[in-house]
Order: structure tokens, then C-alpha cells, then sequence
């Protein structure tokens, strides 16, 4: 390694359309085919169902926008890591790089790997030693196509994230082409169907399972330090990514739900079985299982080239080993960055107790997303702070629209669970002597 490090500045070599990629790439995951289900059983009307999914894009672009402001005035590795700094100082910085690094990143990446292996074990028949097997290796593949160079990378990505939006526009257009499924489905359209949950507590549990399957987008600007033109380019990723992301969300909604009477639904698992089953007969479930892997598997890559910048740029700060700073001289990437989120997310998949840890840091990541788009308050009244070319539209009402909207969701996370809350809470406040 010492014979490979010659430079230790990564290279802008991602173009607009890598980046709106991996937007759309990250964020498109399992969620998709496990959320409609739940919102059209608790929320029983199709038209407040998308309206949940229109309010959470609103939002979503919102927070794009913020973030694009963000990312143009610190086009450097890091993302939400960088803007606390600036924003509010090393300390809270800080904070958010050890949540990042020691619970989150590898957590979420575990558990999608392990999501993938469980969809390939069904499709292959794997013992339960196979599943993870295959769980692992994923993480090890495509942690190694990232140090072997950018280009390569973003070219896996953008190959990923048009086979995931080709194989989810040929299901919504077999589906309809074919009339395999019922537009009464859609009836009532407006009115809540009868054995529909509460409209208050089916609307507040149909906004959070919507946030989070929108969860991601956020992590392009943790790339800021190698997109090209950031200023110009990284603004217009993250809203044109976030956009195609709500309208797929929308179409593979009413697919299912045409495909599926919501009175048939009682799982997200059985719902996307049954709908794999409506569209392609008996072995519709192994068929469905396979675009399921190729999603995750666009959403696994976009997280483990995204994820090791900020242990990159933590390391460049001198707040973590700075050899974790060094950029691999052959392939410009920082490889060591990303074999550390790569062998912590292994150690989880092989421990297999991850999912109950990351439930208690949900609480604590939408409230550091909140702090960064909060942030931007303060670097706009600060005399030092550099002034970007792109600006955020519609400043201050953008950001506080969706902050109010962020406020909600903590209001409802902390109520729901609130020891759960706390405990994440502490548990960040533990890297406060590290």
C-alpha cells in the first residue's frame, strides 16, 4: 500500500447522468415492493395512498434542493459529515461520522445484502449457511469493483439502475398491457375501505414507511468531491433523481394495486409474491424474486461507493486513522475506506444480529438529515461561508417545508418507540469521548 499511495485527492470523474444513477439507483430498493402493500391495507383508499407518495417526493425534492446548495458550496467528500462541520463544528461532525461508521453504514449494509441473499437462497434453493454466503460475497464484489476504479463503478451503477427501471417498466407494462389484473381494485378511489385502520394513525404510519423508502438519496453528496462540475451538476442529480424515484414509486403502486385487491394483502412479502403470480402464473415468485435482487443489488452498489467518503474525509481531518485518507495511486479510489465498511458489514451479515440495532439509530439518522438541512440557515448568515453559483429556489420556504415535514416524522418515530429513541440518542453521544 505504501508503494500504491502517490495522491491523496480523489478525481471529478462522475458526469450528471452517473450521478442522477445513483440517486435513483441507492433509493430504489426493496422498499418498493414491500411498502404499497402496508399503505394499501392500513390507508384503504388508492387516492391517499398516492398522495402519501406525492407529499414524501415533494419533500424529498425539497431536501434535494437544500442539499444541492449544500453540496455546491462543499464540493468535497463527505456529505452530511462536511456541512455539520461547517455549520455547526467539528463535534457534532464528528458524531455523525461515528454513528455512520460504526452502527449505520455497515448495518444498512448487511442488511441488504442479506435481503439479496435471502431472494437468491429463494430463487436457488440455499441452505441457510448459502444465504449468507451469497450475502457476503456481494458485499466483497462489489466493495472490490469500487477500489478497482471509479469509471468502473459508476459504469456498474448506471448498467444497475437502467436494467432496475427497465425490468420495473416491463412488470407495469405486462401487467397492463395483458389486463391481468382489476381496476375495480381502485374502487373506492377516495373513500377509506371498510377494515382500514384509523385515518390519523393509518396516514402516520403510511408517511414514515414512505420516507424511508425514499432513504438515500441524500448520500450522492458524500460524493461531492469527484462529480464534475459540481455546482451545476450535483443540484440537478439530486432533483431529477429524486423526481424519477416518485414517479416510479407511483406507477409500481397502482401496478400492484391493480394487480392485487388490497383484501388480499397481509404481508409486503405475500403482496409482491401475489403480484409476481398475477403476472407471470406459477413461477411468477422465483420471476419476482429476480428483478427484487437486481434492485437491491443497485441500491447495495450505490451505498458502498457512497458510504466510505465520509471515513475518508474523516480520516483526511485527522478524527480517524488518517491511513483510511490515502487514495490507491493505480485505481483513484480510497480503497481503504471502503474495505472498512465492507468488513464491518461481512462481520454483521456472519453475527446476524444487525436489524435490531439499526432500528435504534432510525430516530437519530432523521435528525441529523434535519440539523443538515437546518445548517444551511446558518452558513447563509455567516460572513466566511463561500457563496455558491446555485443557490436553493424558493429559500427560506424549501427548507423549512421540509424541516416541518422532518419534525413530524420525529415527532412520530420518538412517540412510537421513545425508549428506542433515547438509546440512539446515547449511543451517538457515546462517540463524545471517543
Amino acid at each position: 500500500m505504501a508503494s500504491a499511495r502517490t495522491d491523496d485527492r480523489l478525481k471529478r470523474r462522475i458526469g450528471l447522468g452517473t450521478a442522477t444513477a445513483i440517486v435513483v439507483g441507492e433509493t430504489i430498493a426493496v422498499g418498493i415492493f414491500l411498502t404499497p402493500a402496508g399503505m394499501a391495507k392500513t390507508i384503504g383508499s388508492p387516492a391517499l395512498v398516492f398522495s402519501v407518495w406525492l407529499l414524501m417526493g415533494a419533500m424529498a425534492v425539497c431536501g434535494a434542493l437544500c442539499y444541492g446548495e449544500l453540496a455546491a458550496r462543499f464540493p468535497e467528500a463527505g456529505g452530511g459529515y462536511v456541512y455539520l462541520r461547517e455549520a455547526y463544528g467539528e463535534g457534532l461532525a464528528f458524531l455523525y461520522g461515528w454513528m455512520a461508521l460504526v452502527v449505520m453504514d455497515p448495518g444498512i449494509t448487511a442488511a441488504l445484502a442479506a435481503g439479496l441473499g435471502q431472494y437468491a437462497g429463494y430463487v436457488c434453493g440455499l441452505s441457510p449457511f448459502g444465504v449468507k454466503a451469497v450475502a457476503v460475497a456481494s458485499i466483497l464484489l462489489l466493495a472490490a469493483a469500487n477500489v478497482y476504479g471509479l469509471e468502473f463503478g459508476a459504469r456498474l451503477m448506471r448498467w444497475l439502475t437502467a436494467l432496475k427501471i427497465g425490468l420495473l417498466l416491463f412488470v407495469l407494462a405486462w401487467g397492463f398491457a395483458f389486463r391481468l389484473g382489476d381496476w375495480s381494485n381502485f374502487s373506492p378511489f377516495f373513500a377509506q375501505r371498510e377494515g382500514s385502520a384509523p385515518l390519523v394513525a393509518a396516514l402516520a404510519g403510511g408517511l414514515v414507511a414512505a420516507f424511508f423508502s425514499f432513504g438515500g438519496w441524500w448520500d450522492l453528496s458524500k460524493l461531492a468531491g469527484e462529480v464534475k462540475d459540481p455546482a451545476r451538476n450535483l443540484p440537478r442529480a439530486l432533483a431529477r433523481g429524486v423526481l424519477v424515484v416518485t414517479a416510479v414509486y407511483i406507477l409500481t403502486t397502482a401496478a400492484f394495486i391493480y394487480l392485487v385487491p388490497p383484501e388480499r394483502v397481509t404481508s409486503g412479502e405475500t403482496f409482491a409474491a401475489q403480484a409476481g403470480e398475477a403476472l407471470f402464473g406459477r413461477h411468477g415468485g422465483a420471476v419476482f424474486s429476480a428483478v427484487v435482487i437486481v434492485a437491491v443489488a443497485g441500491s447495495l452498489a450505490g451505498l458502498i461507493m457512497a458510504a466510505p467518503r465520509v471515513y475518508y474525509a474523516m480520516a483526511r481531518d485527522g478524527v480517524f486513522f488518517r491511513g483510511v485518507a490515502r487514495v490507491h495511486a493505480k485505481f483513484g479510489t480510497p480503497a481503504r475506506a471502503i474495505a472498512v465498511q465492507a468488513a464491518l458489514a461481512s462481520l454483521l451479515v456472519l453475527a446476524g444480529n444487525f436489524e435490531e440495532i439499526i432500528a435504534y439509530f432510525i430516530f437519530v439518522v432523521v435528525l441529523f438529515i434535519a440539523l443538515t438541512v437546518a445548517g444551511l440557515f446558518r452558513l447563509r448568515r455567516k460572513p466566511d461561508a463561500p457563496r455558491p453559483e446555485y443557490l436553493t429556489p424558493g429559500y427560506p420556504l424549501t427548507p423549512a417545508a421540509f424541516l416541518s415535514l422532518i419534525a413530524v416524522l420525529l415527532v412520530l418515530l420518538g412517540g412510537n418507540n421513545p425508549r428506542q429513541a433515547l438509546l440512539g440518542v446515547a449511543a451517538v453521544a457515546a462517540g463524545l469521548p471517543v
